[in-house]
């Protein structure tokens, strides 16, 4: 059975920094494509940033670009997503999903590609 869990949410202020963990259990953790979404009240859950173990592939929103990074650890069945400099409309609950994912294959970074997912944690960030 597939499991995703998330953890790290909470509140922070404007500038501090959070890291946010997913931990998966289920699959062999270096075949799937792990990504980190967001939905904010009254808004459509968007990609952040997304991780492929098996290639070392990334992607990042355009909104967090320099200011967040995805890191994963294999030995661990984890991925983390460090949060430097979150602004006000970071603010969301924040998901992890994953999706089977074979090298070549481009990396997927939308909502509807992802199979599993997990229930989300709670970011809020202060100004």
């Amino acid at each position: 059975e597939v499991q995703i869990v998330e953890s790290g949410g909470g509140l922070v202020q404007a500038g501090g920094s959070l890291r946010l963990s997913c931990a998966a259990a289920g699959f062999t953790f270096d075949d799937y494509a792990i990504g980190w979404f967001r939905q904010a009240p009254g808004k459509e859950r968007e990609g952040v940033s997304c991780i492929s173990s098996n290639d070392g592939s990334t992607y990042y929103a355009d909104s967090v670009k320099g200011r967040f990074t995805i890191s994963s650890d294999s030995a661990k069945n984890t991925v983390y997503l460090q949060m430097n400099s979150p602004k006000p409309e970071d603010t969301a609950v924040y998901y992890c999903a994953a999706v089977l994912r074979r090298v070549g294959v481009h990396l997927p970074t939308e909502t509807y590609e992802y199979a599993y997912w997990g229930q989300g944690t709670q970011v809020t960030v202060s100004s």
